[in-house]
């Protein structure tokens, strides 16, 4: 049973630490000291040759940066070692992981036991967008290196959009439950207040989610990337740094908003005499379906001389923090293309008969499709013995299947 709640958005972690039960507030993590670097003996000076390598070296590495940035995502790529795991003198769990920014470094040498569940956020975020966009020609495929997705993230399309909002959501949630369930030692259950709503004779408490902090976490976390970018104000890139943060915001919401009051109840015979509550996340699937939504009425916008985004089409209803928006056409993803990271549909399976995206005409772009047999197995003929197990038979069908050319 669950009643929707009204809950005021956490402040910052930066302003509002959250105890715990070991007393520790979460704060914000202070640069690390900057030493010069000693030479023992003098420097030799460089020659012109040199200067010149190491110009042609530095190109070399901006030109495929692009290409082959890296993102947090990647930790959803492969699993992440609790700190308790690493051996004495080995190598710190956060100079091992890849596609971390500076600041995000930071934050994980303060809170290394989080890192394994930001992955898992990760990993969440990532499923739920393979499903949302199962039936596109898009379909949130992922790539073999550690930008995860590919050149495809460079665009600041719909598509990107809704990456953005659904991983920080996955964070969110995954952080959340950890909280919930003990595993982090700078959290514990939610101390959110007794709703106003909630009848007198109910009992509120339980262990609750912990979305406050999970918001306050992901939002510093998820974020510090995007807040370290100093581009010119007005620039385009200074566009793209703010629609980034716009949809993490709107993914973190979507989390955030859909948490409900859930409630048990005790009593002799299910009599349901005394009640207890608690705050508890929606199922991920209704905040991916919610987000979904989002992608669907994505707010087109610009970035003006004083380094805002401002709507494209001022007949259109400003943004809310909790929309989502782009700055950027999507690419053709029909066909292959290396320069937009788009893989194409070909080889993708349509269906036939359906007029929807999935249907062989949009999925293939009008390139037709190919028609093969194939042999699924299933369980059939399921009968219960006595006691107690369910034993079927398998059963083998040959079912007609569409391929994209």
């Amino acid at each position: 049973m669950t009643r929707s709640t009204c809950r005021p958005l956490p402040e910052s972690l930066e302003t509002q630490g959250r105890g715990s039960r070991a007393g520790a507030p979460f704060r914000k993590p202070t640069a690390p000291g900057v030493f010069p670097g000693h030479w023992g003996g003098l420097r030799p000076r460089p020659t012109m040759a040199s200067l010149l390598l190491l110009a042609a070296a530095l190109l070399s590495s901006w030109a495929q940066l692009p290409a082959e940035a890296s993102s947090w995502w990647s930790l959803a790529m492969s699993p992440v070692q609790r700190p308790e795991m690493f051996i004495i003198g080995a190598q710190p769990v956060c100079s091992q992981l890849p596609g971390l920014s500076p600041g995000q470094r930071k934050l994980c040498q303060l809170y290394q036991e989080h890192m394994a569940y930001i992955g898992e956020g990760a990993k969440t975020g990532i499923k739920e967008c393979q499903y949302q966009f199962r039936q596109r020609r898009w379909n949130c495929s992922t790539v073999d290196n550690a930008s995860v997705f590919g050149r495809v993230m460079q665009t600041g399309s719909r598509e990107t959009a809704f990456t953005y909002a659904v991983s920080a959501a996955g964070v969110v949630n995954a952080i959340s439950r950890a909280c919930r369930e003990g595993e982090l030692s700078t959290c514990g259950c939610s101390r959110t207040a007794r709703p106003k709503d909630l009848p007198r004779d109910w009992l509120w408490g339980g262990c609750g989610d912990n979305v406050e902090y999970g918001y306050r976490f992901a939002k510093e976390f998820v974020d510090a990337r995007e807040r370290e970018k100093n581009f010119a104000k007005g620039s385009e890139e200074q566009g793209r740094v703010l629609m980034n943060l716009q949809n993490n915001e709107a993914g973190r919401r979507a989390v955030y908003k859909m948490a409900d009051v859930a409630c048990k109840c005790h009593g002799v015979s299910g009599s349901c005499s005394l009640k207890t509550c608690w705050l508890q996340l929606a199922e991920f699937r209704k905040v991916g379906d919610q987000l979904k939504e989002k992608y669907d009425s994505a707010a087109a916008m610009r970035i003006t001389r004083k380094g805002k985004l401002e709507l494209v089409n001022s007949r259109f209803n400003q943004p809310t923090p909790e929309d989502l928006v782009y700055v950027d056409p999507s690419p053709d993803y029909c066909l292959r293309n290396e320069t937009t990271g788009s893989l194409g549909t070909q080889g993708r399976l349509c269906n036939k008969t359906s007029e929807g995206m999935d249907g062989c005409e949009l999925m293939c772009c009008g390139r037709g499709y190919d028609q093969f047999k194939s042999v699924q197995v299933e369980r059939c003929h399921c009968k219960f013995h006595w006691c107690c197990y369910v034993k079927c038979r398998k059963c083998t069908e040959i079912v007609d299947q569409y391929v994209c050319k």
